[in-house]
């Protein structure tokens, strides 16, 4: 199997802690999203990382496709437990909701300033806030997302805080919610978390 990624990409580090987490083997292959010779197109028409490429020649797109497929191929280390999967599901569904809403922001942010869309901005960022406090509140006191065991959910809210710490430092989540960076600290004590961590994130 083959991995299309991008190094920053948030969901494409969720598939790679997944990868890790079940010890699965899979070749990582580096792509430049703006390269009109992209390998990238030939298996996702839409050109999105992350991109699983099976060995019968068919792929996989996008992240939650992908790692349902990954929690399935075997039974090392369940991320999505089948008694809880709507809820794992909604968990990562936030989280990446959180990161198509900062995604959005930086893309924003690289147009000339006189021509950013304000109202956009003001959306998105208020998109942020939401997902944040309401993360913040469905953790609650738990140590885990789910149930008292680590699952794809911390996975996915635990790749969004860190590209959103990266991406829009101004958001201090870590002071603004403290038992989202106690989860997240949790999350570092992991090889697989850690090991996958970019350039410049903490």
């Amino acid at each position: 199997m083959k991995l299309f990624v991008t190094p920053n990409s948030p969901y494409a580090r969720k598939v790679r802690v997944v990868l890790i987490e079940k010890r699965i083997e899979c070749e990582l292959v580096e792509v430049d999203l703006s390269s009109p010779d992209s390998p990238l197109t030939l298996h996702n028409p839409l050109g999105k990382v992350p991109t699983l490429l099976l060995d019968d020649g068919s792929a996989l797109y996008d992240s939650p496709v992908i790692t349902e497929y990954l929690d399935k191929k075997t039974p090392v280390m369940h991320l999505i437990p089948a008694a809880r999967r709507i809820e794992v599901r909604r968990w990562e569904a936030l989280a990446d909701g959180l990161c198509d809403a900062a995604v959005a922001l930086v893309m924003e942010g690289r147009r000339e300033e006189g021509k950013r869309d304000e109202q956009l901005v003001l959306r998105q960022r208020a998109k942020v806030g939401r997902g944040l406090r309401v993360l913040s509140e469905d953790l609650g006191g738990n140590g885990w997302c789910v149930g008292n065991s680590f699952s794809l959910a911390d996975i996915a809210v635990c790749c969004a805080l860190a590209y959103l710490g990266a991406r829009m430092p101004d958001v201090d989540w870590r002071e603004m919610y403290p038992n989202l960076a106690g989860l997240h600290a949790r999350m570092l004590e992991r090889p697989s978390f850690l090991s996958t961590t970019p350039p410049g994130y903490s």
